[in-house]
């Protein structure tokens, strides 16, 4: 999101059945609502692109790293979620905000096409390249965002997310510190077709696996983290 952008330019940023007033309402609540639950601290900001198609990929532990990260980006962003939340209020208001549900396990071309559109419109989709909820450590990884960053030629950049995640039996925490990792950006290699999708796919894997472990080892202090960064923020 840059000062120069319009509002018709930010909600053609955004999937067709989305409302720019409600997407503000819901990056405020992100931003402010979620500081009750959780101490979240961001780091590397300044690598996300101020303008331009970006792809977004981030590990998977828990239904919190989305609204977190849709409140301290810097840019508005589109999240694939998946079809099961898209029920009842919380579906209606949702899909207002601009995101795009998905049918996990099937074809379901229609939620990708609109976010190729997105894209090709200078906006911002988020994926959660896992699939699925697990201890997000990227072990594995779906073809959707590569698919996406090809076909439209956006920069991909990885978001790592730790301190969202309890493991089953510990002790609930009180405010607990979640801490944001932003990755530097890169591209992808034009080619089409199965195999450089599944080679660009490991690509992303990879890059986000080691962001993942970069920011364990800051949360162990084995490597601090960058105190010149003015983007980490959360208190």
């Amino acid at each position: 999101m840059t000062d120069t952008a319009t509002a018709e330019d930010l909600l053609a940023q955004l999937p067709a059945a989305s409302s720019l007033a409600w997407h503000r309402i819901a990056r405020w609540i992100s931003r402010w609502v979620y500081l009750i639950p959780f101490r979240p601290r961001v780091e590397g900001l300044r690598h996300m692109p101020a303008t331009g198609p970006v792809v977004v990929v981030i590990n998977h532990s828990t239904l919190v790293e989305g609204p977190i990260l849709l409140g301290r980006l810097s840019r508005y962003i589109v999240f694939l979620v998946k079809q099961e939340l898209f029920v009842g209020p919380a579906g209606w208001f949702l899909s207002r905000m601009g995101q795009l549900a998905v049918r996990r396990g099937e074809p379901d071309r229609a939620p990708l096409v609109e976010a190729q559109r997105v894209l090709r419109a200078g906006g911002v989709i988020g994926v959660f390249p896992e699939g699925s909820r697990g201890e997000g450590d990227v072990a594995s990884a779906h073809n959707g965002a590569a698919w996406l960053a090809i076909s439209t030629g956006a920069a991909v950049v990885p978001i790592a997310c730790r301190g969202t995640y309890r493991t089953p039996g510990a002790r609930r925490r009180f405010r607990p510190k979640v801490d944001v990792l932003v990755g530097a950006p890169f591209t992808l290699p034009t080619q089409r077709g199965r195999a450089a999708v599944a080679a660009a796919t490991e690509q992303i894997r990879v890059a986000l696996a080691a962001l993942v472990t970069e920011l364990d080892a800051i949360r162990a202090g084995s490597r601090p983290s960058d105190q010149d960064d003015s983007s980490i923020s959360g208190e």
